[in-house]
């Protein structure tokens, strides 16, 4: 099997620490609305680390069968460069996948058993995302993914279990995290506007086009910035921390901003992570404190 060297060089634009970016702004807004439980925060990290590695060897798979990913401008994938076997990424993905399950069926069986069915949801999103007949990440539909999964289902998911209530800062927070998510994503695929449309993946960056994508990325960190306002507001002022997430996201506005393009994009991509990771831990720590 392929190192992990090799996967972290091959995987996609979400990092682990960022990962884990829902869990705690979710469990912040939990001290801060109730009570955090942290052994089922814990549980909650292993399902969106597991989800998260289980994500990139999907997509990987799905992208190197299906020949998308020989021609690459980011880092290098696994199938698509024969560091590893088809079958060894997929059986890797489904692994992942596993550990997700297990860890999300305690949830389930202490909180409420109808979170299996949103569990059973996720993996499906996450395997289609680039994967079966119809892959909706090759439909401009790859950012409402992310925005609903890593950032509506997995902020609020992680309050519920907590609190077993969906309050209004839960709301707010899944939205800047999944706000902040998406911009990674779509600076992503800004990045591989030519070679996805050389492949036919229509991704929302080639739909839209080079400048209104660049906007979209903008728009997208300006409404996080809104939402640490918003969510400070609901909860305490401390919440207001969020915005030291301006410091790693103002590199990747500045290389949005100068219109650089292939692999200059690629930074924008490290510090879009950092932002999202220090968004929650500026949000989610304080509260978590304060309560």
């Amino acid at each position: 099997m392929a190192t992990a060297a090799q996967w972290v060089a091959g995987s996609r634009p979400r990092t682990l620490p960022a990962s884990v970016s829902p869990v705690i702004a979710g469990t912040g807004v939990a001290a801060a609305v109730g009570e955090a439980v942290w052994w089922k925060a814990l549980l909650a990290a292993v399902v969106a680390l597991a989800l998260q590695v289980a994500v990139n060897y999907a997509n990987d798979y799905s992208d190197g069968v299906r020949g998308t990913d020989e021609v690459r401008v980011g880092p290098m994938r696994l199938v698509g460069s024969g560091a590893a076997r088809p079958g060894q990424v997929k059986a890797a993905a489904f692994a992942a996948f596993g550990v997700a399950g297990v860890a999300g069926l305690v949830l389930a069986a202490t909180t409420a058993w109808w979170l299996v069915l949103v569990g059973l949801v996720c993996v499906v999103a996450a395997w289609t995302y680039t994967g079966g007949p119809r892959p909706y990440g090759y439909a401009g539909l790859g950012e409402v993914m992310v925005f609903v999964f890593f950032g509506l289902v997995a902020v609020l998911g992680t309050t519920y279990v907590q609190v077993e209530a969906f309050p209004a800062a839960a709301w707010v927070a899944a939205v800047g995290i999944g706000l902040i998510a998406c911009a990674l994503l779509v600076a992503n695929n800004l990045r591989d506007i030519p070679t996805d449309t050389e492949t036919g993946k229509r991704t929302l960056a080639v739909i839209l086009g080079d400048a209104a994508t660049r906007r979209t990325f903008l728009a997208m960190m300006a409404g996080a910035a809104a939402c640490a306002v918003v969510l400070a507001a609901l909860t305490s002022w401390w919440a207001l921390l969020a915005l030291v997430f301006v410091l790693p996201a103002r590199r990747g506005v500045n290389t949005i901003l100068s219109g650089a393009q292939g692999p200059a994009l690629i930074p924008v991509l490290a510090s879009t992570g950092a932002a999202e990771l220090l968004w929650s831990l500026g949000a989610g720590v304080p509260l978590m404190i304060v309560g």
